[in-house]
């Protein structure tokens, strides 16, 4: 029981130790640490323990433990003999620092796959004993990556196109990056390394696309890549094409191009004719064949392009024709004929815009012609009207010219009656004429108004020319008044505006009953003066005339209707407004 207490309280005692070594190593921090590192890339194991007061380092040893748990001696340092390397660690490996004491890092300049395993820093110290850190070492290998590509031919099975490989450590891991059609398949192999095969059906529309080779390892920031193309090889398409559309007799400087596809591009293309040899003057120039001479009718004739590559070969013809009609001037005659067309399209312009122009010129004339007839027609019509109106003024708004009108009108009515009664009396039984079967012998004159007349010697003969004058002027305005009753009439003025029953003045001319006589076509003299005589043509004078015309006119061309004279309807009538305005 005794033993068994002492064993507890030494484990005790290695317990604390143990504490109080982690507390003065400054690196690593952590007893038992794990680092990474790469082949071929120099490795630091770190190691610094942290002196305290009245303590001394003495000795830096470096081992590193084997598979079978014993530990292997690697290097040494002394801090008053030096250091020292050991067996097959002699010359790779060294102290970072010059006073491995102070600083008992581990350098491993080319770190080696075997490097790989546990390693321990043991610190002697004086006089506190020994301390230890121990540190665990992976050593990671860059992935060494190769891509094969594999020339593939169009019509080719289903097969492996690319190939990659990577070996590394940890193992890599491989894609492909491409837009083709295929499959791609992985293999592990021993050692470490990795394969990856891409495969699919070869085209020639695959050729030169795409076909890269990523590898992926934790080593590397982003992914490798291994950039690739596919090969597909084809054979040859051959085409002809002609330098003119058409070979007409003497053309110059003729030639047929042989175009040929294919990969790998064909360096072999040859002409043949068949039925024959080539023409002569015809030479082959690359892939074209050359007419160094004008063309000729025995040129016409079938030749075959005939192109290879290492694959396969294409082949095709084309059928020449030389035509007899030679149409070198054709340029000129197109030429010709395109002037021609424009200039009669030109001439077509020019007689259409002269068309429009003269009828723009005819209708801006017409337009004015029928604006100046408008005027004239308005002229014409305002002229008429102020005509009509100054008529129908003179007819029917001035009382005092009809009135003097009808008064010379019945004055010279009464006259030449009272002539014609004076020089042919008529009795009638009347007591009161002068001129009847009491009345002085010879007959006696009277005047106007009936009363007898004196005459003197020579007043009577200037009273008598006087009055000859008188009836002279009296006769001239009478027939004036007729005549523009006539017009009156003619126009078609209404019967309202006809002047009925002329008005007297100063004393002269007839009341309204003088008129009463028309109401049963009877004349005035047969009213007053009893009926008019017959009387024979040779004695009929102009005064008599007037008086039977006077009474004619207005018995044809006025009736008397409900004490109104009124003028009779006329066909050609025009009714006026009594303002002067057309009805």
């Amino acid at each position: 029981m005794k033993l068994a207490g002492q064993s507890e309280e030494c484990l005790a005692l290695l317990w604390l130790f143990a504490v109080c070594v982690q507390a003065v190593f400054v690196e690593p921090p952590q007893p038992v640490t794990s680092l990474r590192s790469l082949a071929e890339s120099e490795t630091r194991l770190p190691c610094r323990y942290q002196v305290e007061a009245g303590q001394k380092v003495v000795q830096v040893t470096w081992h590193k433990e084997l598979p079978d748990g014993t530990k292997e001696q690697m290097i040494t340092a002394h801090y008053s003999e030096g250091h020292t390397e050991f067996g097959r660690y002699s010359g790779r490996v060294r102290f970072e620092s010059s006073s491995p004491t102070e600083n008992s890092a581990l350098l491993i300049p080319t770190t080696e796959e075997s490097d790989e395993g546990s390693y321990t820093c043991h610190i002697s110290t004086f006089p506190h004993g020994n301390f230890e850190a121990h540190i665990t070492l992976t050593v990671w290998i860059l992935p060494i990556s190769s891509l094969e590509p594999v020339v593939l031919v169009e019509g080719q099975s289903f097969r492996v196109a690319a190939s990659c490989r990577a070996v590394g450590r940890p193992l890599p891991r491989l894609s492909w990056d491409t837009d083709l059609p295929g499959q791609s398949q992985n293999r592990t192999l021993e050692g470490g390394t990795v394969s990856s095969y891409y495969s699919l059906h070869p085209l020639r529309g695959m050729n030169g696309r795409r076909l890269d080779c990523l590898v992926w390892h934790p080593g590397l920031e982003q992914p490798r890549r291994l950039s690739n193309q596919l090969v597909v090889q084809y054979p040859p398409d051959a085409t002809i094409s002609p330098s003119k559309g058409d070979w007409f007799v003497g053309v110059k400087n003729a030639e047929l191009s042989c175009n040929s596809g294919g990969y790998p591009k064909p360096q072999n293309i040859t002409w043949t004719r068949r039925g024959g040899a080539l023409p002569e003057g015809a030479s082959v120039i690359g892939g074209k064949l050359v007419f160094g001479r004008a063309l000729r009718m025995n040129d016409s004739g079938v030749y075959e392009c005939v192109v290879k590559n290492n694959v396969g070969a294409g082949r095709t013809e084309y059928i020449l024709t030389v035509a007899g009609n030679s149409r070198l001037t054709q340029p000129t005659d197109n030429l010709l004929l395109i002037i021609i067309g424009s200039a009669a399209g030109a001439l077509v312009m020019i007689m259409v815009i002269i068309i429009l122009l003269v009828n723009r010129y005819h209708r801006h004339r017409n337009k004015k012609l029928e604006m100046e007839l408008s005027e004239r027609t308005e002229e014409i019509i305002t002229l008429s009207r102020q005509t009509s109106s100054r008529r129908l003024n003179s007819v029917s708004t001035d009382p005092r010219l009809q009135a003097e009108d009808y008064a010379l009108l019945r004055v010279d009515s009464r006259i030449k009656n009272s002539q014609i009664s004076l020089e042919r009396p008529i009795y009638k039984g009347s007591q009161s004429t002068l001129c009847g079967k009491w009345g002085p012998p010879g007959g006696v004159e009277v005047d106007e108004l009936g009363r007898p007349v004196v005459w003197h010697d020579g007043r009577e003969s200037l009273r008598g020319a006087e009055m000859d004058r008188e009836r002279e002027e009296r006769r001239r305005r009478v027939e004036s008044y007729l005549k523009s009753s006539n017009m009156s009439l003619d126009s078609g003025l209404p019967s309202s505006l006809v002047p009925l029953k002329p008005q007297q003045e100063d004393g002269v001319g007839p009341r309204e009953a003088d008129l009463g006589h028309l109401r049963e076509g009877r004349t005035a003299g047969e009213e007053e003066w009893g009926p008019a005589p017959s009387l024979p043509e040779g004695d009929e004078d102009d005064g008599d005339s007037s008086t039977y015309q006077i009474s004619e006119a207005l018995t044809n061309h006025f009736y008397y209707s409900n004490g109104v004279l009124r003028p009779k309807p006329h066909s050609n009538a025009i009714l006026l407004h009594p303002r002067g305005q057309v009805i």
